[in-house]
């Protein structure tokens, strides 16, 4: 295994289940802390603050801290202020809307702005979608916090932000911008806010599709763990393979 001197890790399914810590995981953080190794959890979840985040892992016994936290909301809202965004509709919640006022990006509830941002939204509308839609037709730029169609509930999966940016894509004829994963711009966050480059670190998930992909397309290596998404058998089907596969973080050992 090579020496990495930077390790991006993904939470739901790699470091916890829902509300359930992933056992293996917990060792493995600490390790990472104990020889002073940088870490960062990137997460699609746009609902959750980094402050939050942090403060499940460390309920679950992972050590962390808001700065170690690099979320699909973040990056959104850096994006929006690279783009000289100064208005916004956001389908949202408040994981989203904060760190978007914070970049000084005023929210309005109006079809007249510069951006319509679409994160989960648990409380979502036909109104609120129909705005949406609205503004983007007015010309409004369309950025979605990530492509997740489906995410786990305690009754099953349910419709993830994937699905509402789809049906206003449908409705508008658009193609938004995606900022999480395995789109680039959350990792290009993760990368700048981690401080090492992309060849000294690897990308650490449980789904093929978001984490893996995510490391392929950012030219970082990566490490398919099969404690949550990508089983083995779907894992064979794909030609283009993980760095590293295994069956959970305890079979990791640092070169």
């Amino acid at each position: 295994m090579k020496k990495y001197q930077g390790y991006l890790i993904d939470l739901d399914g790699t470091v916890y289940r829902g509300n359930e810590v992933i056992s293996e995981a917990v060792p493995f953080v600490k390790q990472l802390a104990e020889r002073n190794i940088p870490y960062v959890f990137v997460t699609n979840n746009s609902t959750k603050s980094a402050r939050e985040v942090a403060e499940k892992l460390n309920r679950l016994g992972i050590q962390a801290n808001h700065k170690q936290v690099v979320t699909s909301s973040m990056a959104t809202a850096k994006y929006l202020k690279e783009q000289s965004v100064k208005t916004c509709y956001c389908i949202g919640q408040d994981g989203l809307k904060e760190p978007i006022k914070e970049q000084g990006i005023e929210l309005l509830d109006d079809t007249d702005v510069d951006a319509v941002v679409v994160g989960l939204d648990r409380d979502i509308t036909y109104d609120k979608l129909a705005k949406a839609c609205i503004a983007i037709r007015s010309g409004a730029k369309f950025i979605s916090t990530n492509r997740d169609h489906a995410i786990p509930t305690e009754a099953g999966m349910g419709p993830g932000n994937g699905a509402f940016t789809a049906l206003i894509q449908t409705s508008t004829q658009q193609e938004p911008v995606f900022i999480g994963k395995p789109d680039t711009i959350i990792m290009k966050e993760a990368l700048d806010v981690i401080g090492l480059p992309k060849e000294d670190v690897v990308m650490i998930g449980d789904n093929y599709q978001t984490d893996i992909r995510s490391g392929f397309q950012a030219g970082v290596d990566t490490l398919l763990v099969h404690t949550g998404v990508t089983s083995k058998e779907e894992l064979a089907t794909f030609k283009e393979q993980p760095t590293y596969i295994m069956e959970n973080l305890s079979e990791w050992h640092f070169a």
